[in-house]
């Protein structure tokens, strides 16, 4: 297995371009949580030509509703959810600049036609990994939606996040290549 490629944000296109599906990283940075009632209002400011909560330009966003943090922990189990939910918003994210997004299960044709127009990633997270997950963020704020509870709009900066390229800017698919190995086999 190849060695892990360490990324940093925000992303550049040019790294996007760079990543294909099947790589492990590593990120580091800055990332963005936000799940379904966060896209909708994500989403609704655009439309109405509003700033956005935080610079959506070249970030990541992981679809991931933590559980409470124990005290002196930034964060509680932080596993990913699934990212369907989020396909509908997912196009105008890309188009206005976001450039990686973090979830599990496969997207729809939207999404990655918009991901191959725009240079976007979608990486995966190992689902039932969620303590795993929560070691390498090492700070948590919600910045927007306090009123959603888990599902409110975090900061975190992450070292080290593990998460493999489930589909890449080019058209590569994990799922779809799994699907394809599996029936040969």
């Amino acid at each position: 297995m190849a060695e892990a490629i360490n990324i940093r944000t925000p992303l550049t296109e040019e790294v996007v371009r760079s990543l294909k599906a099947g790589d492990s990283v590593l990120i580091s940075g800055v990332i963005y949580t936000a799940r379904d009632a966060a896209h909708k209002r994500l989403v609704e400011l655009i439309e109405k030509g509003e700033p956005l909560p935080f610079d959506i330009e070249g970030q990541i966003i992981y679809y991931v509703g933590p559980a409470p943090a124990k005290p002196g922990y930034p964060i509680g189990p932080a596993g990913p959810t699934t990212s369907y939910r989020m396909d509908p918003y997912a196009p105008i994210l890309i188009e206005n600049g976001l450039r990686g997004m973090i979830g599990k299960g496969p997207r729809r044709k939207t999404v990655e036609e918009a991901m191959k127009k725009f240079g976007a990633v979608y990486f995966a997270a190992t689902g039932g990994a969620a303590a795993l997950i929560a070691k390498s963020i090492k700070k948590a704020e919600v910045i927007a939606y306090p009123e959603l509870g888990a599902e409110a709009i975090r900061q975190l900066v992450v070292e080290g996040f593990p998460a493999i390229v489930a589909q890449d800017s080019h058209g590569g698919n994990l799922y779809k290549e799994g699907q394809r190995k599996y029936r040969a086999e």
